[in-house]
């Protein structure tokens, strides 16, 4: 038990990392559909500047400055050029998997190095939840604080309701003398270094090394997962952690059912168009809408300015 548990937190950590960055952008307003990519492109620059330099610290930082660029280039895109974020976003998907076939030649399928496990002394002896949430690595043990961290900051500090004025009404919040194309690219900036983080957590942590294709899908995965927890880092959190589990379990059937073990990677379509279509269900709306608390919680809205470029008058 406790080291399946252990195994399903490791496996969400990069997936964490993923999706709560996405969620922080959007919440701004950008939509940012390079994640597959720029997961892609930030695992082979994570991995090569560890394999070339032997520093798995700088590894995280380039992969994180590398993804952090692309999301500024979607949010460029819409506020300086005025260009369709879903579109640019689509687009620099293509671009990262290419490039980080093309860059990451030389170094695919090398040994290289990895993040070091760090067990907390005394914790981690605790019966079931010792091993899983103390007895893992630096990057497992950041993902749980970034869990709990941009829940707190999106709901309790100035700067993140600040944020979600902006993602809800831009407008409204421009009135109010917040600078918001400052902040969707403040936000864009950071959500794109933890995307980076999450493709180093994968190449450097999860999945060692580094081949083509890598990480293929897992993109996918974590924008389906954003709109499952409803923009909401706990909700995320939870999402994430039943994909972990899902692959932990695929993994223990695989002598079982080796068919599962094929399955697994064509899961992030119809998971992301299965939640797309529950959470814009008019159907179930009605059904529910004599109880709207349980209608915000089951399904909830995107950011009312999602994807709509602002333009100061």
């Amino acid at each position: 038990m406790d080291a399946t548990l252990a195994s399903i937190v490791a496996a969400a950590a990069p997936l964490i990392y993923a999706a709560v960055g996405e969620a922080i952008t959007e919440r701004a307003g950008i939509v940012n559909l390079s994640l597959d990519g720029s997961i892609l492109l930030s695992a082979m620059a994570g991995f090569a500047i560890a394999y070339t330099t032997g520093s798995v610290g700088l590894g995280f930082l380039a992969a994180a400055a590398v993804s952090s660029l692309v999301a500024l280039i979607v949010a460029w895109s819409g506020i300086g050029l005025r260009l369709s974020q879903v579109a640019v976003g689509f687009v620099l998907t293509l671009l990262g998997t290419d490039l980080s076939s093309y860059l990451g030649e030389s170094f695919a399928h090398q040994p290289g190095p990895s993040v070091t496990p760090l067990s907390i002394p005394v914790l981690s002896d605790i019966p079931i939840i010792g091993r899983a949430l103390f007895g893992q690595n630096l990057s497992v043990y950041g993902s749980l604080i970034l869990v709990l961290a941009a829940a707190w900051f999106l709901a309790r500090s100035r700067t993140g309701l600040e944020l979600r004025a902006i993602g809800e009404r831009p407008e409204a919040a421009h009135a109010r003398g917040i600078a918001v194309n400052r902040y969707r690219y403040l936000a864009a900036a950071v959500g794109g270094a933890l995307v980076g983080v999450a493709g180093a957590a994968f190449s450097l942590d999860q999945k060692l090394g580094w081949s083509d294709g890598h990480t293929t899908g897992f993109g996918w995965i974590a924008l389906a997962i954003v709109i499952f927890g409803g923009w909401q880092p706990i909700r995320v959190a939870v999402g994430c952690y039943l994909f972990g589990a899902l692959q932990v379990v695929a993994l223990r059937l695989q002598d079982d059912l080796p068919g599962l073990a094929q399955i697994l990677p064509s899961l992030p379509f119809p998971l992301m168009i299965f939640t797309l279509v529950v959470v814009n269900s008019a159907g179930l709306r009605r059904m529910l809408s004599r109880s709207p608390r349980l209608t915000r919680w089951l399904l909830p809205e995107p950011p009312a300015a999602l994807g709509r470029n602002f333009v100061p008058e």
